[in-house]
């Protein structure tokens, strides 16, 4: 997968590294040229450029990445153009860092796909929760067992836990399911709220955009969001 991660401080160098690591394209973007020079050799691409310009950032190949995370973290200003150039583009899938609860709010109210505050993400954790498509949160149990949050497969909406048989065939547990139901942020903005189902039973019927909470091995986890 192709990355641009825009801001190179602890956290945005730190993700850009570890995503590198495990094999995906990553673009890592800040207008220190002293960062740029120093993660070039850890990071598959670093650029130059001031993220707060739009003719700049739309150098960059968007259209052909799948996740744009604004890291920027000092400057409020900054990630907030940025955040709102890139939702102009049109990118695939917009993930910001918010630094403040005012932070936050204004990107609720610019619409981005994901909000991330740095004293609650590592950067190792949200590397696997992008290395797995559709996962929204991840939480470790074990080497090999994890809690998983994901948006249900498209092809289990419609049919109840029962008929979806995750136990049986993938050795995965439904835990419970956020089902997202209308309301307004501050900006008068509909926006979804994720709210829990509690305790499901068998005859719980997916819907689609429900964010299925299981628990299992990674890799079964894995098999049962992206088998055909």
């Amino acid at each position: 997968m192709r990355y641009i991660v825009i801001g190179l401080g602890y956290f945005g160098s730190s993700l850009s590294i570890r995503l590198t690591e495990m094999g995906h394209e990553v673009i890592a973007v800040d207008r220190d040229m002293q960062k740029v020079e120093f993660y070039k050799d850890q990071v598959t691409h670093t650029v130059c450029l001031d993220a707060s310009d739009f003719q700049s950032l739309s150098t960059l190949p968007t259209a052909e990445t799948d996740v744009v995370l604004v890291g920027i973290g000092e400057d409020l200003g900054a990630s907030v153009m940025a955040t709102a150039i890139f939702k102009q583009l049109q990118v695939k899938r917009l993930i910001c860092r918010a630094i403040s609860p005012l932070h936050q709010t204004v990107l609720e109210a610019i619409g981005v796909d994901q909000i991330i505050r740095p004293e609650q993400e590592s950067a190792e954790r949200l590397a696997k929760k992008l290395e797995m498509r559709g996962v929204i949160d991840s939480f470790d149990l074990a080497e090999d067992y994890n809690i998983i949050e994901a948006t249900v497969p498209e092809r289990y909406v419609g049919l109840t836990i029962a008929q979806s048989d995750f136990r049986a065939r993938y050795q995965v547990n439904v835990l419970t399911i956020l089902r997202n139901k209308e309301s307004r942020n501050i900006f008068g903005r509909s926006q979804p709220k994720p709210t829990v189902l509690g305790v499901v039973s068998g005859d719980t019927v997916f819907e689609a955009g429900d964010i299925l909470v299981v628990f299992g091995k990674i890799q079964d986890i894995d098999r049962l969001l992206h088998e055909r």
